[in-house]
């Protein structure tokens, strides 16, 4: 999701860099097209697995301790199939409920990476091509015509952000705050940009939108015939078996943690009431729309950087980034995933944003271990450091 109420309106994707320095490093080559994923490393001594979790669960438990948020759960999940899962702090704060790692909490933009492996399995299929252009499945819209840079838009523009198209604007954001349970289609999501002029050229450059992950989403859906939510299911959550996630598609969601997004939050500080959401997530669709666990975060994003969730020939399309310094320093946007040079290597990953909740999931290729954390908070004021920054730590309280 990339409506922020907590700051001046920004996009959150997370950090990424390029990968070209990657490919030519032998320990690398894992994620070259048509290659065999990274080698698992030799599983991990039963006798191990105590002293990580409390390792990894120091690191959680000082971040949130120096934050001030309520509670947060981490996993690792290794090539070699095992996890490590910890939980600190408090799932309700009022009720003290102590949080659980199989505890639930909103993904945000991280179900990104859901809608685009979709895409890429339609892609690998010669269903759907990277640079077709949208209009050949789109085009018989009513309201394709007033699309910025419908002409010219690709699948690719739409996966890497280099649309043009926009974002939400303050209109559709007043709406969300006025009628915050009501759904909505991805036509009325669009409205925001209809009409309208590109930010710029269709793919000059980068700028992060949900948008182009609910016109993604629709591709799929004229290609396959289906709701691409339940394409998903049945060719990536089933399979994959991450039981754990599920579509955020109304207000109530099983097994969802209360979520608190700070006073200045439109919404008012507590997301949930009596077991049902303030702000109906439907509206999220392809721009994020599942919630999850850390655990399932974690796999899920080893299987995406692993070539499991697609034909692993695409992956060198998938981690060819292109420039997003927007962002911050040295980032980059792959296809539906964000790409980062980090003190273990190369990284690849997404952050995920609804008002009460954070998640960020990265996969650490040359280590053979991915990392999901999730925090039911929302509200700056309570972080000492931002979100992202934590994933290498926790990281490296199983590597060192």
């Amino acid at each position: 999701m990339a409506l922020d109420f907590r700051a001046p309106r920004r996009a959150r994707a997370a950090s990424i860099l390029l990968l070209a320095a990657t490919m030519a490093c032998s320990a690398r080559h894992a994620f070259s097209p048509g290659s065999a994923p990274a080698a698992a490393p030799d599983p991990m001594p039963d006798s191990m697995q105590p002293q990580r979790r409390e390792r990894l669960r120091a690191v959680l438990d000082e971040y949130r301790t120096k934050s001030g948020f309520p509670g947060a759960v981490a996993s690792v999940y290794l090539f070699d199939g095992t996890s490590v899962d910890v939980a600190v702090g408090v799932a309700d704060r009022d009720l003290k409920t102590p949080m659980e790692t199989g505890s639930r909490m909103l993904a945000g933009s991280v179900g990104k990476t859901f809608f685009a492996a979709l895409a890429l399995q339609l892609v690998a299929k010669g269903r759907l091509g990277l640079d077709d252009p949208v209009k050949k499945y789109l085009g018989a819209a009513p309201w394709f015509s007033r699309l910025p840079n419908g002409d010219r838009l690709t699948v690719r523009m739409l996966m890497n952000h280099t649309s043009g198209v926009g974002d939400y604007s303050p209109e559709v954001e007043a709406e969300l705050v006025k009628e915050p349970d009501r759904e909505r289609t991805p036509p009325e999501l669009l409205e925001s940009v209809l009409g309208r002029e590109p930010l710029f050229p269709a793919g000059g450059r980068f700028a992060y939108s949900d948008l182009n992950y609910i016109l993604l989403a629709l591709v799929c859906e004229e290609v396959t015939g289906r709701p691409a939510y339940e394409e998903i299911e049945r060719r990536l959550l089933k399979p994959l078996k991450l039981g754990n996630v599920i579509p955020s598609v109304q207000p109530r969601i099983p097994g969802l943690v209360p979520g608190y997004a700070g006073k200045a939050n439109p919404w008012g500080d507590a997301m949930m009431k009596e077991g049902r959401l303030t702000l109906n997530p439907q509206f999220e669709g392809g721009g994020g729309g599942f919630a999850a666990t850390a655990g399932d975060l974690a796999r899920w994003i080893a299987a995406f950087c692993q070539g499991r969730a697609f034909s692993r020939s695409l992956l060198g399309e998938v981690f060819l980034g292109v420039d997003a310094s927007s962002l911050g320093e040295g980032f980059r946007y792959g296809l539906g995933i964000q790409i980062h040079e980090t003190r273990w290597g190369t990284a690849y990953g997404h952050g995920g944003y609804f008002p009460g909740y954070l998640s960020w999931a990265r996969c650490y290729p040359d280590h053979g271990l991915a990392v999901a954390v999730q925090v039911n908070s929302s509200d700056n004021a309570l972080f000492a450091r931002r979100l992202r920054d934590v994933l290498d730590d926790l990281a490296g309280a199983i590597l060192e």
